[in-house]
């Protein structure tokens, strides 16, 4: 019989996606302590299973397969960027395809922004209403509200609208940066990540025969299954070479293999790639510590998910990649760097943000370093003098002057120019690390 925590586990998988879950209900409707209810509400969490927002709730959302780890549940974004929900509170499990930075016109930013997506705009409430309308969640940065009917409508469209005080470009690099690290965890993928829960693989008891061998045989096209005995734990495995010239009534525990290998959900691809060709294995059972049954990883499943990995983008894009991408040498006697201003560079006035122009001046900074002195830079500290509205699609010349330079240290005077105008000036403390 299941334990009461695996008992509120298998609950809450039951549940539908979207519904919201307390502690006390949970309690209520299993008759369990509100201690046992919360431990396993966190182990729901730490499975994927649900989400935990401030001011929200507890969320049942859909478990994430690694193929689609460069995807997050709006219900993630709103912790990402401490947010809070004004509407839509129906749809905050669901998942965005790609986010749309709102720093242009109307039209232009409509072009982008489409089902599934997420847009990230300020205080523009028509932008608001145009993209509930195409299907796609709405972050307003700044700190600002929405008016009412766009609220009613997001609860109508069952899509989120979330509010953060953060500027568009911040937001813009920790919802990347988070896109970023889930990226770098793809690369080490689980059993967990790829098998066939138990509910949908084939299994047999030792009191079956060997002609339930064959039905299920023919139905998987699997030679190779585990035995389970009364309370679903794994006590053997049988193949084909195991039930060839045996009596079809035969029981399966005359007949099966005892102690089989099984792994467990936190085995890694690589470990059970290595043992399917060593041992020559089709099918392995994988278990929890009690050895019960949590479903199976096959052949296939293992060459999916290695065909999946090498399909997958080996490191994420941050807005600082973003930025040193955008950026290409133009100086002959001087050092001199350009770089356009796109959507994701800007805040929510569609001018440069701040953000960005710090990450310019850095960046600049370190590629005339590493030419004159062959050397990294670490920042200590920015002093930035000035900085003037700068307006989407500019085309800014960056000039780093070096004033002084020791072995260890080095002092960065950075002037940046929108079409010979100075629109911004700082310096830059920092130490040379050698190569």
């Amino acid at each position: 019989m299941a334990t009461k925590h695996e008992q509120i586990i298998q609950h809450i998988i039951s549940l539908d996606v979207g519904n919201k879950i307390s502690v006390r209900q949970i309690a209520k409707n299993l008759n369990v302590s509100e201690g046992t209810a919360y431990r396993a509400i966190k182990e729901a969490e730490n499975q994927g299973l649900v989400s935990t927002i401030e001011r929200v709730g507890t969320v049942r959302i859909e478990r994430k397969r690694k193929e689609n780890f460069e995807r997050l549940t709006f219900a993630e974004v709103i912790n990402i960027v401490d947010g809070q929900v004004l509407g839509g509170r129906e749809g905050l499990h669901k998942t965005l395809n790609k986010f749309v930075i709102g720093a242009m016109q109307l039209d232009a930013m409509m072009r982008y922004t489409e089902a599934d997506s997420l847009l990230i705009v300020g205080n523009r409430v028509k932008a608001h209403e145009l993209a509930l309308n195409e299907g796609a969640a709405v972050l307003i940065t700044g700190g600002f509200d929405t008016e009412d009917h766009i609220k009613k409508l997001a609860d109508e469209k069952q899509l989120p609208i979330i509010s953060t005080s953060y500027d568009t470009f911040t937001v813009a690099a920790m919802i990347n940066r988070a896109i970023y690290d889930q990226l770098i965890k793809k690369e080490i993928v689980f059993v967990g990540d790829i098998f066939t829960p138990s509910d949908e693989a084939f299994s047999l008891t030792a009191k079956d025969t060997v002609k339930r061998w064959y039905e299920l045989n023919e139905r998987s096209t699997h030679t190779r299954f585990p035995v389970l005995d009364e309370k679903k734990r794994v006590i053997g495995i049988v193949t084909s070479k195991d039930i060839i010239g045996k009596d079809s009534e035969l029981l399966i525990e005359k007949v099966m293999t005892k102690n089989p290998i099984v792994v467990q959900s936190k085995t890694s691809l690589a470990y059970v790639a290595h043992m399917m060709v060593w041992e020559g294995i089709e099918v392995v059972p994988v278990v929890d510590q009690s050895s019960v049954l949590q479903g199976i990883v096959s052949r296939q499943d293992v060459i999916k998910a290695l065909q999946q990995i090498q399909r997958q983008p080996q490191i994420g894009e941050t807005i600082d990649d973003i930025v040193s991408s955008n950026m290409v040498e133009v100086g002959e006697e001087e050092a001199a760097y350009q770089a356009k201003v796109i959507p994701q560079m800007t805040n929510q006035l569609g001018t440069l943000s701040n953000g960005v122009f710090t990450s310019l001046v850095t960046e600049a900074s370190s590629r005339m370093l590493a030419h004159v002195k062959k050397g990294e830079l670490v920042v200590e500290n920015i002093t930035v003098y000035f900085i003037k509205p700068v307006p989407i699609d500019s085309s800014l010349t960056i000039k780093p002057k070096l004033l002084e330079a020791g072995r260890i240290y080095a002092k960065i005077d950075v002037e940046v120019f929108n079409e010979r105008k100075l629109v911004g000036k700082a310096l830059l403390m920092a130490q040379i690390m050698d190569r």
